[in-house]
């Protein structure tokens, strides 16, 4: 039995992963954003841009050494076989990424993780996952929360949504499903809930 245990949070957008991340935080656990990894996946020098110029050009890349994003969008998601090209790239760097942050922590006495990941199946990162717990929301709310988050149209939210995953595809893999429309109180007593139950799997401390 390893020592540690690593909780994989998912769901659609808009439905309140951030709020209820924030509450697994306030119980123990070692937040690992996958969203804030991936922005660093991109950055000048890193391993990552230097495959994504060979995919998709090396003018991708500026002479200040700074990645053309939108350049970078518009060839990556031209078509569905380039999307996934990109996501061949990017998402080994993160969870190779991720990893190498759980093994820091560990050797600073961290014990519960949670790695925040809106595309945790699509990417497979599920496999390190000892617990996954996923946070959905009516699809109105969702609508309005994006709507409020991204200074957008409802039209926009809209199509957001339709390009997304049914609730079941997350419900159905996950351990856990937490309604991100639940007040303070009922957030906290499931991450406290989360808690207990990784804690169990480590044995305790």
């Amino acid at each position: 039995m390893r020592n540690f245990v690593i909780l994989g949070l998912t769901g659609p957008t808009g439905a309140g992963k951030s709020t209820f991340c924030a509450h697994l935080v306030d119980n123990g656990f070692f937040l690992i954003d996958a969203d804030k990894l991936a922005r660093e996946a991109l950055l000048p020098g890193s391993s990552c841009v230097s495959q994504l110029k060979l995919v998709f050009g090396e003018d991708i890349v500026g002479e200040n050494g700074q990645l053309n994003r939108g350049l970078l969008a518009s060839r990556a998601f031209s078509s569905r076989e380039n999307t996934q090209l990109l996501n061949d790239i990017t998402h080994p760097w993160i969870f190779l990424r991720s990893l190498k942050i759980i093994k820091e922590k560990i050797n600073e006495g961290e014990r519960l993780f949670v790695f925040d990941a809106p595309v945790l199946f699509e990417s497979n990162s599920d496999v390190m996952c000892d617990l996954v717990a996923c946070v959905t929301a009516d699809r109105e709310t969702r609508i309005s929360r994006i709507i409020n988050r991204d200074k957008i149209t409802r039209e926009a939210a809209q199509r957001r949504l339709s390009a997304q995953h049914s609730d079941s595809f997350y419900t159905s893999q996950s351990d856990f499903v937490v309604n991100g429309t639940g007040d303070m109180e009922y957030l906290s007593s499931m991450a406290l809930m989360i808690k207990r139950k990784a804690l169990s799997l480590k044995g305790g401390d």
